[in-house]
């Protein structure tokens, strides 16, 4: 049908006004970044929680855990990919150890209706030393070219490893993977100023990943966050055509505004990407809420009235949003404390609430084709 110059003025304003698309509904979910590393009952108690949630993706990592109790959760610890060398594309040099770990936990996943979205590298794990910390360091890894050609064959492996009960490489299994991102927060240590000049680094490596994808459009390509909603949104990445979503990590309280966050969603509509807020949580803490690594105990009433109040926001603005995280045992709140426990945790209820409510809520991006019903 042919719109008249009033009716798609009409439709222009209308859209602008009000960003939620009316026939997509928006989703939520979790993040857990030692997933790999879960028994099967623990495993079974995640989903069986997430699922009574509507909670619809898990967001993992592909780096190595070497420490078995990670937040209370026991877990068995394995290597990274490149466990003592960069391989270059040397297949034999590569460890599947946590490969063939998350196969079980993408299968297991599918069964409870959640699919995994798949972080291959990490800047912690960067700053921390790993084989590319030791060579390149925080600045030659984003800047040098060889670097960033040794870390493609990196996603590549990854994104090339065969499902060992699939029989699939992973770039082919769209009713497991909701999304590939090539790196948890690239350049977040080394400031905005930094990842403003080095925004194309993003987008190289979304382009390795789509050309790996060769044209299957059932796995999203998208971007790894960063410290708050501005850092998180660049505008090479709206601009990027291998990118098909933005993600956002933001942790104060004024990125959890609805009204702060319809800014970017319209900025993301008008450049024809999707928003997904990666990373968020309420502190367990009476410190300021993106300063949470002890103090005083919140009152389990107002840290739920938090969650209560900051879902609600960061719906109504109309993205899903994955917590930051949601455990498979009882929180210890051991350090920097955003989890909630999936065992008598008194917020758990809260959580939950909060996300059948975005399930059944309007988005302003359809990721309806990336879910599992």
């Amino acid at each position: 049908m042919l719109f008249g110059t009033v009716s798609l003025l009409a439709a222009v304003i209308g859209a602008i006004s009000a960003p939620l698309a009316q026939a997509a509904h928006s989703f939520a979910g979790s993040n857990l970044y030692y997933a790999a590393g879960l028994s099967s009952a623990d495993r079974t108690t995640l989903f069986k929680g997430m699922q009574s949630a509507n909670m619809k993706v898990l967001r993992v990592w592909i780096n190595g855990q070497s420490e078995t109790d990670l937040k209370g959760t026991t877990i068995t610890a394995f290597p990274d990919v490149e466990p003592t060398s960069i391989c270059n594309g040397v297949q034999s040099c590569y460890d599947p150890t946590i490969l063939n770990l998350l196969d079980e936990v993408m299968i297991e996943a599918n069964s409870y209706g959640i699919k995994l979205l798949i972080s291959m590298h990490s800047f912690n794990a960067l700053a921390g030393g790993d084989v590319y910390g030791v060579e390149f360091g925080t600045g030659y890894f984003y800047e040098q070219a060889w670097p960033q050609q040794a870390f493609d064959y990196r996603l590549e492996y990854i994104m090339n490893h065969v499902n060992s009960k699939l029989g699939k490489p992973w770039k082919e299994l769209n009713n497991h993977i909701f999304a590939f991102e090539a790196e948890n927060e690239a350049m977040i240590g080394k400031g905005q100023a930094y990842i403003e000049d080095h925004q194309q680094w993003q987008c190289d490596r979304a382009t390795t990943i789509k050309n790996t994808l060769a044209g299957n459009t059932g796995i999203l390509v998208i971007t790894g966050g960063e410290s708050w909603m501005d850092e998180s949104v660049q505008p090479d990445f709206l601009t990027c055509g291998a990118l098909d979503a933005i993600s956002i990590h933001a942790y104060g309280t004024g990125d959890y505004a609805t009204s702060a966050i319809q800014t970017y969603v319209q900025r993301a509509q008008a450049a024809g990407k999707k928003l997904l807020m990666e990373e968020w949580g309420a502190c367990y803490y009476t410190t300021e809420n993106n300063d949470c690594p002890s103090g005083s105990v919140l009152s389990s009433s107002q840290r739920n009235a938090n969650i209560k109040a900051w879902a609600g926001q960061i719906t109504a603005a109309g993205l899903p949003w994955l917590y930051w995280q949601v455990l498979p045992n009882a929180d210890p709140h051991w350090d920097t404390d955003y989890e909630i426990g999936l065992v008598n945790d008194p917020s758990w209820s809260t959580l939950q609430a909060a996300a059948q409510a975005a399930y059944s809520a309007n988005a302003a991006f359809d990721f309806t084709p990336w879910l599992l019903a």
